[in-house]
């Protein structure tokens, strides 16, 4: 996993344990109370709700229902919540799939190959 993945998904599990938190105060409940409800243990939502722990699909699905909050403004999809880490996108993920495919066989070169090719390159995009 990519560095810039891991901050992403950290900045997502964050965003959703602060959607969490904010809905399970609204109904005046405590961690216990949600943990039951959902089939969790205390623990295991207080680090969900701290941010230091996704939640499965089935328990998060299980925690929007308990808590009548809506999943995407949970995961930060919704237009209106600004959440700004969906605003950070990878840059590579806009690349293009040949791109892609490209630089992920280049990863699998030895030094040599990959001067060979840099050499490669250069010549080409010096004739174009």
């Amino acid at each position: 996993m990519k560095r810039s993945d891991h901050l992403t998904k950290k900045k997502l599990t964050v965003h959703l344990g602060t959607a969490l938190r904010e809905a399970r105060l609204k109904t005046q409940w405590t961690q216990a109370d949600v943990a039951d409800r959902v089939g969790v243990a205390t623990e295991v939502y207080g680090r969900m709700e701290r941010g230091n722990l996704t939640p499965s699909v089935p328990n998060l699905r299980k925690l929007c229902l308990a808590l009548r909050v809506d999943a995407n403004a949970a995961l930060g999809l919704d237009a209106r919540d600004g959440a700004e880490w969906l605003k950070e996108a990878d840059p590579g993920s806009e690349d293009p799939p040949r791109l892609r495919r490209l630089v992920r066989t280049l990863r699998q070169l030895g030094d040599d190959q990959l001067a060979a090719i840099s050499g490669m390159v250069r010549t080409i995009a010096q004739h174009s």
